[in-house]
């Protein structure tokens, strides 16, 4: 049997690890073969192979960030190709038939798990894992790289929180958040961040501000705001969805109409921090951590996964049941359709433990309590 790997999408911690452990279990079985793509789809459409079960290319690579395998954010039905986008999807699937693979293994986030269902679609015999330092591929308990890149945003929001004490400053922290909060809202409340700010709820602006002001008063002339690079004031949300609706058309149609809106209107972090500091009267500083936390040393829990989900794709393809993302769903190893996966998004349910413990805590959300707690 022959099967193919390859890393794609964002970066972020524990990928090495996957790759590790599935190169090792694969290793282990007689008559298999295994062979790296460089750079993700890029490379299976150029065929830049390697062969991983040589020349100790798995040793030592447990604890290193990154991926030696390389990744790109190319995908074969839009892949640049002098200064224009190209199909070339046909050429994936030439290399795939080329290499005479059995299977191929894609560990990527949430745009990859979509290319890989097309090429699914397209006959190829495909498997994923899924890796995101936002932790926003849907179904899955937890996403490689997650527990890393938390455990980096909240130390360095326990950094800033010594500093906007000692200064007296409102310390604004955005965070990795393009469809969902899990990354702002985990790391938030684990660094006892004041204010906490995610997509899935707009904020109000007079409702932060009362929050600020309130603990000026009660002598604490510091505040900690971890807010989603997507997260969104109340108003402007309700202004894109206005404009989406008159637009018309599907839902799917209204959805890309409010996404294009959406980019037009960027940097609603710095609008945060004017309107704040104009408000209350604090000094206000941002800080963007960005692709900071998708680096270093995956963590031990993100290690442990990332060789548990490798093993249990292996098993996948083994057993010929292609078209699956392996996951870890309640705790135990599992896989779902692909085509249940792809497109997808998973947002953080109102009803979920981490809210409902903000709220305990007098974590400040951007809207009255009692919003989300009756929408729970």
């Amino acid at each position: 049997m022959k099967i193919g790997l390859l890393t794609a999408g964002s970066d972020s911690p524990g990928v090495n690890a996957a790759i590790r452990g599935f190169g090792k279990a694969a290793s282990n079985v007689p008559n298999v073969q295994l062979i790296g793509f460089r750079d993700g789809f890029e490379g299976l459409v150029e065929n830049r192979t390697i062969n991983l079960l040589q020349g100790g290319l798995l040793s030592g690579i447990l604890t290193e960030g990154g991926t030696v395998l390389g990744t790109s954010r190319q995908n074969p039905s839009a892949m640049r190709k002098g200064g224009q986008q190209v199909d070339r999807t046909q050429e994936a699937i030439d290399t795939y038939k080329s290499n005479q693979l059995d299977g191929l293994v894609c560990i990527g986030d949430k745009p990859v798990q979509s290319v890989a269902y097309q090429l699914s679609q397209a006959g190829l015999n495909m498997i994923t894992m899924p890796r995101s330092a936002e932790n926003d591929v849907p179904i899955t308990d937890k996403c490689i790289g997650f527990d890393s890149a938390r455990e980096i945003a909240t130390q360095a929001i326990d950094r800033l929180h010594t500093t906007a004490n000692a200064t007296h400053r409102i310390m604004i922290v955005e965070l990795l958040g393009n469809s969902s909060g899990w990354l702002t809202l985990g790391s938030g409340m684990a660094a006892g961040a004041d204010v906490i700010l995610i997509p899935e709820i707009p904020y109000a602006y007079d409702v932060i501000i009362e929050a600020i002001q309130e603990r000026k008063k009660a002598g604490r002339n510091f505040s900690l705001v971890a807010v989603a690079e997507k997260a969104r004031p109340r108003e402007l949300v309700e202004f894109m969805e206005m404009a989406a609706q008159k637009k018309g058309g599907t839902v799917e149609e209204k959805e890309k109409t409010f996404e294009k809106i959406e980019n037009n209107y960027s940097a609603q972090t710095l609008l945060l921090a004017n309107r704040l500091g104009s408000a209350t009267g604090i000094d206000t500083h941002i800080t963007i951590l960005g692709s900071l936390v998708r680096g270093g040393t995956p963590t031990a829990a993100d290690r442990l996964l990332a060789t548990q989900l490798a093993e249990h794709s292996l098993r996948l393809v083994l057993e010929g049941d292609f078209g699956k993302m392996a996951c870890r769903k309640d705790g135990a190893m599992n896989s779902v359709p692909l085509a249940e996966v792809a497109g997808k998004n998973k947002p953080v349910p109102m009803d979920h433990g981490w809210l409902r413990g903000a709220i305990q805590v007098d974590t400040c959300l951007g809207v009255d309590s009692e919003i989300i707690i009756k929408s729970s």
